[in-house]
Parts: structure tokens; C-alpha cells; sequence
């Protein structure tokens, strides 16, 4: 395919991004919907209708639940099981939650359920039972109790698991001062803290404790830690967000006998509002923030400022909006400084290191070379300057939410976030600069940290592995490739093209082309959309990587050319343990890498095309 063709297929990319806009100007894209946040949200239905003495409520939660039921009975896999997404391949998790979910419509429900459900219920307790059932949910998590306990106490509420076998969750911690959370090493990550409290109740309330201290602190403990609950709830009353986590408090409340209880309330409410038309629900609402600072800097990736015209993408629109997303407080829920970004526009998101990064590379991306920043934007960028400078992990990387609780996955340091916070770091300091010595200097100490961390991460094949994406095919569901691409942009932005360890990535990535000019996780896996175009974009910046840069192009292009450039693949994050895809990740991606490329060819005079 020559570069004529390539930049042709850029341009035609660009405007689907371009089109996929909300009315107000920007992007909130559309998550996959969930096999595990239905069997979940159904959970919390059946619970709460069961109890219920408004009949009214009843009559609705009921037909709810009968949606969600009728739609995991249509999406089962062959096999029996079920995975996160209509593109996953089945795992125990999903599976017994799903599983659960028939058992107690079977044996608590009308006795003329339909022949569906029962088929799928016969078909789901075979999986389980040869996948292993309690033992494999809890090898699959190991010592991290965020989603082994919240599935087995799922489980035993739908009667397909023991409570002896639900591990005890310490509830009572949460009332203990914010600032002493990393001491106590929480068993959860931190964004979990919900799920801490009120599985912890219910847990107590049907095993009780064998120790008279313990039972006694727990006992004096549940009102507070309710109140501590109910303090940390968004106004609409989804937690993060996300149907699974707030499904998993409800139905631990309801279990409670605590159905009117104001988060159980609230919970319902958010449950409700989530469902889709097809009666299924997605893992979380949207990633509004994320995917439109994701389409900024990509359609902003060749570095002209006039890639994209005015009348195409209104800058103004989008910086106000973004910068209206900033949280300007302390967040009620993880206790965060002000100054970072989330995922979401809406009321439960919660600041993060990858999300923060992304929002000033968005929008330092709007203003082109030369061009003044207001006062208002100096003073975002600086506040979210000062926070990442805060969350930093004393081995020198970030974390995703809290620093220091350091046990645990989202807690611990990770490359992927470590490597886009010091590309906005770096940006910053070239675009804006810091105000004075002291902060220079600081900023160096971390950036250094940063980087000696990165280095100390880098496996002996060249790769890092990333928290944040996993591939589903690839051993342990990790994906190198993504890792490994995120670090290597952040290092060549540094001006450390030549290092010994940005040499060993590239040859890795080099020598995981696929035969066909894509990538995956791995040479050998099916090539993807996102994968190839994270390959391409992270290869830009060296230039004796430009004929596999070409072919990789290519492979973008002719995806565009046949019109599946759009058809995502799903992704694994939460150390590829949860998946999800997003129906705008293919076409940002796609658009992200072939700008990349497109600067790269720019001078060949071969990629001069209409609205460049």
C-alpha cells in the first residue's frame, strides 16, 4: 500500500472520530455491556423484590430482573460459561455469578419459570463444577480479597455457596481516620471501600466471630461504618460508577434486612437508571473524560497545530469542558487533594493518575505552538502538577487512586500510569514551565524516580506489563504489547532514543510483528486494531523503526478501507481480570497512531490531504 493510500485512510478515520461527538462537542463514547453487571444488578433486583412490601417497586424490580435474566440466557456461551463481555471467552467469576442468579430464580422464584432459564441454569452448574467452582475464584485472585469475597458472598446469598466458605472482610476498619488506611494494609484495594463495609456486615451477620473482642468491636462498629458508607456515596448513588460494585453493596444491605436504608435506596435508584433497552447492564456508565482527552490528543498527535480546523473541533467548547471536569475539593470517597481528573463526567468518578495525566496532555494539545494559556488553564495545570507530584509512590512510580496502601494492584505502582504521567510532565515543563527553581528542581527528583522506576520494572525481554489492559488470549491474560508501547512514548519523549533500555523494547516490539504488518499482545495472536495502532504511534519516534512503522500503517489502513477499523476488542484492566471494551477505542487509537505515522511521512509530500 503506498502513503497516498495510508494518508487517505488517516483522513477518513479522523472524521468518523470527528462525527462520533455528543452534541455538545465532545466524546462519551459507549461502553460494552456486561455479563457480570447484569447477574449483579439481578442479584441486587431479586433481593430487594423479595423483601419488598411496596408493590409497585416489587412489580418493577421483578420485571427488571426477568430482563437481565432473559438476557444472560440468550448470551451464554456454548461451553456453559460466561464471560465479561459478548466477546469474552468464559471464566469462572462471571460464570458462577450468573450461575447464582438462575440458581435463585429456580428455587426461590415462580415455580413455572421458563424452560430458558433452567437450561441455562443446568448448563452453568456443569462449567462451574469443572472449572472448580469456590477454589478456583479464590486462586484466581490470591491474596487480593476485592473480588473473590464480593463473588463468594454473591454466591451465598443465591445458596450456592456456604458461608463458612466466604472469607471474613475486617468492616470495622473503615472507621478508623482516612490517613491511617495504608497503615492498617486493608484488604481491598482502595476504591473498594464500599464493598469493604457492607460485604463485611453481612459476612458478620452469618458467620458472627469466634473471638469475643472481635465480635464485640464489630458489633460496635456496623453503625458508624454505615455512616462512613452513606458519607462516601455519590448524590445518584452509584459507587465509581460501575453496576457490579454498587450491586454488590445493595445486595449485601438487603441481607442486612437494611432494605430502606438510604444507600440501599440510593443503590437501587442508580441500578435502575442503568439498564439498557436490551435489559442488560453495561460495567460502568460512560468514560466520557477519558475518551474525549484520548480524541484531543490523538487527532493533536502529529503536532500542527492545524490538523484539525477550528470548524471541525471547537477548542474553546471542549477546553471549558474540561477543564470543568478539574475536582477543584477534597473527594469525599478516596480523600484525594484537588487538582486531578477522572474517567467521567458524572457524579461517582473518582481522580486518578492516568486520567489526570491525559486531561493536561488534552489540554496543553489545544493550544498550538506559541499560543498563550489563560490564566485559568496555568492554574489547572499547576494544581494537577501538584497533584500527581503528591500521589508519587516512595519506589518512584505512581499508582492509580492512593498513594502508599502500596499490597495491592491498583494501589501498588504501575508502568502504564507511571509512563503518561511523566509524558505530561514533560510536556508541561516544555509548554508552560515551572514557576521557580525549587519546583524545577522538584520536578526533576521526580521524573528521575520515575524513570529509575521504569527501568527497575522492564523484564528481561524488553517488556513492561501494564495494570490497566490485558489480552485475552495471551498467557495470564497480560499484554505486553501495550505496556511496553506506553513506556517507550513516555521514554522517547524524555530524548532517550538511544538508551539501552529503549533499544531492548524496540527490538521486542520488532520482533512481535505479526506476519500480516499488525500487532497483538504477542507475535502469533490474532493482530488488533488498538494494539497495532499503540505499536505504531510508540515506533514514531524511532527512525530506524520506519519500515515496520510503514507496515503496521498499512494494516491500519486497510482495516479503514474495508470499514471494521471500528470493531473493538475487549479489554482487560484491574490486573486482566475484568474486561470491558469501548466502542470509540479502535477508531481513537486508529486515528492516534496513523497521525503519528503521518507526521513521520509529512515531508514526503505523498500525505498532503483535505483538511491538513
Amino acid at each position: 500500500m503506498d502513503n497516498a493510500r495510508i494518508a487517505a485512510a488517516f483522513h477518513q478515520v479522523r472524521e468518523q472520530l470527528l462525527q462520533s461527538r455528543n452534541a455538545e462537542g465532545w466524546w462519551t463514547g459507549c461502553l460494552s455491556t456486561s455479563a457480570l453487571s447484569t447477574a449483579t444488578a439481578v442479584m441486587a433486583l431479586m433481593k430487594a423484590a423479595a423483601v419488598g412490601t411496596e408493590q409497585s417497586e416489587v412489580v418493577r424490580w421483578t420485571r427488571l430482573a426477568h430482563g437481565g435474566l432473559d438476557w444472560l440466557a440468550r448470551h451464554q456461551n456454548v461451553d456453559g460459561g460466561w464471560g465479561d463481555t459478548t466477546k469474552s471467552i468464559s471464566n469462572i467469576s462471571t460464570s458462577m455469578l450468573a450461575h447464582a442468579v438462575f440458581h435463585l430464580a429456580k428455587n426461590a422464584g415462580p415455580e413455572d419459570i421458563p424452560a430458558a432459564y433452567d437450561e441455562a441454569w443446568e448448563r452453568s452448574k456443569v462449567y462451574v463444577q469443572q472449572a472448580g467452582g469456590v477454589t478456583a475464584v479464590l486462586r484466581r485472585y490470591g491474596k487480593d480479597r476485592t473480588f473473590s469475597v464480593p463473588i463468594l458472598t454473591h454466591c451465598a446469598l443465591a445458596g450456592i455457596v456456604e458461608w463458612k466458605d466466604v472469607i471474613p472482610l475486617p468492616f470495622e476498619l473503615a472507621c478508623i481516620p482516612h490517613r491511617y488506611y495504608a497503615a492498617v494494609r486493608m484488604p481491598v484495594v482502595s476504591y473498594a471501600l464500599p464493598a469493604l463495609i457492607a460485604i463485611g456486615q453481612v459476612i458478620f451477620r452469618h458467620q458472627g466471630h469466634w473471638n469475643p473482642l472481635v465480635r464485640w468491636i464489630r458489633r460496635g462498629s456496623v453503625a458508624r461504618s454505615l455512616r462512613v458508607l452513606e458519607s462516601i456515596q455519590p448524590v445518584h448513588g452509584g459507587f465509581l460508577e460501575a453496576t457490579p460494585l454498587t450491586s454488590f453493596v445493595c445486595m449485601s444491605l438487603i441481607g442486612c434486612d437494611l432494605l430502606n436504608h438510604t444507600v440501599t435506596r440510593r443503590c437501587l435508584r442508580f441500578i435502575e437508571a442503568s439498564v439498557r433497552a436490551d435489559g442488560s447492564w453495561p460495567i460502568d456508565t460512560n468514560l466520557a473524560t477519558w475518551v474525549t482527552t484520548l480524541s484531543v490528543n490523538a487527532l493533536s498527535g502529529s503536532g500542527d497545530p492545524n490538523a484539525v480546523k477550528s470548524e471541525q473541533l471547537n477548542r474553546d467548547v471542549v477546553r471549558q469542558w474540561l477543564l470543568g471536569q478539574q475536582y477543584r475539593s477534597v473527594h469525599p470517597y478516596t480523600q484525594a487533594p484537588p487538582g486531578g481528573w477522572s474517567w467521567t463526567d458524572l457524579p461517582g468518578g473518582v481522580p486518578d493518575a492516568d486520567d489526570t495525566p491525559g486531561a493536561m496532555l488534552a489540554l496543553m494539545n489545544l493550544r498550538g505552538p506559541g499560543e498563550q494559556f489563560s490564566q485559568e488553564e496555568r492554574e489547572s495545570l499547576w494544581a494537577a502538577v501538584r497533584w500527581l507530584l503528591g500521589l508519587q509512590n516512595r519506589d518512584g512510580g505512581w499508582p492509580t487512586f492512593c498513594r502508599g496502601w502500596g499490597t495491592l494492584p491498583f494501589d501498588r505502582s504501575s508502568c502504564d500510569l507511571t509512563a503518561h504521567v511523566l509524558r505530561a510532565l514533560a510536556m508541561w515543563e516544555q509548554r508552560l514551565g515551572p514557576p521557580d527553581a525549587e519546583v524545577t528542581e522538584r520536578i526533576e527528583r521526580a521524573r528521575s524516580a520515575g524513570v529509575r522506576y521504569l527501568e527497575r520494572q522492564q523484564r528481561l525481554d524488553g517488556t513492561w506489563l501494564p495494570l490497566w489492559f490485558g489480552n485475552q488470549h495471551h498467557e495470564d491474560d497480560e499484554n505486553p504489547l501495550y505496556g511496553t508501547t506506553r513506556v517507550l512514548r513516555a521514554l522517547a519523549t524524555r530524548g532517550q532514543p538511544e538508551t539501552e533500555v529503549v533499544k531492548k523494547a524496540v527490538r521486542w516490539i520488532l520482533a512481535n510483528q505479526n506476519v500480516d504488518g499488525g500487532w497483538s499482545a504477542c507475535r502469533g495472536l490474532e493482530s488488533s486494531v488498538e494494539e497495532t495502532a499503540l505499536a505504531v504511534e510508540s515506533l514514531s519516534e524511532i527512525p530506524s523503526a520506519e519500515g515496520a512503522l510503514d507496515r503496521g500503517a498499512a494494516w491500519l489502513a486497510e482495516r479503514v478501507e474495508a470499514g471494521n477499523v471500528a470493531s473493538p476488542s475487549p479489554i482487560g484492566f484491574y490486573f486482566a481480570k475484568l474486561w470491558y471494551f469501548e466502542d470509540l477505542y479502535p477508531i481513537i487509537f486508529a486515528v492516534s497512531g496513523l497521525n503519528r505515522w503521518n507526521m513521520v511521512r509529512k515531508d514526503s509530500g505523498l500525505t498532503k490531504i483535505a483538511g491538513s
